[in-house]
């Protein structure tokens, strides 16, 4: 009789145990981390554009340098930023002076875009986006809307593929109060 067997038993057993144990380990990290890798934050491309209906009058993202910004892009071709554009300019006014929208246009004739921006109300600043560079640098051509968050560093810590809610925008308003202490 061999008493090697029971020892191999045994062996087997510790590594199936061992085998379970990083598995375990493994979907754990997995799950705690979302199921992607976590990385540091892409810093959002700088730009200058012109406004809409003034394109002498440039606007740019360092202007708003150490400022949390939300960056929207649309067109009033758009229908999702047909109902979408009206809760971003009440949303700007409820928080004016606490929140900061740059609205980036695109693909549409300066007519179609002022007209549209008045009758949304928009009094946050809207560039024009016309040769849609910005677009491609920010990989919103997949379409229209498309918003990204900044947090004060022009990080982007959020984007919303599609029509961002009222929630969403609350939820960032409630952040950035509770990062400066007021509210």
């Amino acid at each position: 009789m061999k008493l090697a067997v029971p020892g191999r038993l045994r062996l087997s057993t510790v590594l199936t145990a061992a085998a379970c144990l990083l598995l375990a380990v493994a979907a754990v990290s997995v799950l705690t981390a979302g199921g992607k890798a976590q990385r540091a934050p892409q810093i959002a491309k700088p730009f200058t554009l012109g406004l809409v209906g003034d394109p002498a009058r440039q606007i740019s993202l360092s202007d708003y340098a150490g400022k949390p910004v939300i960056i929207n892009f649309f067109g009033s071709w758009c229908d999702v930023c047909q109902k979408e554009t009206p809760l971003l300019a009440n949303f700007y006014l409820a928080h004016h002076g606490q929140v900061l929208i740059i609205g980036i246009d695109g693909k549409d004739r300066t007519a179609a875009a002022l007209k549209f921006l008045h009758v949304k109300g928009v009094t946050y600043p809207v560039v024009a986006d016309l040769g849609l560079a910005l677009t491609d640098a920010y990989g919103a051509q997949a379409g229209y809307p498309q918003t990204y968050f900044l947090n004060a560093r022009h990080q982007i810590v959020r984007h919303v593929l599609g029509a961002v809610t009222a929630s969403e925008l609350n939820a960032w308003a409630a952040s950035l109060r509770h990062r400066t202490g007021t509210g």
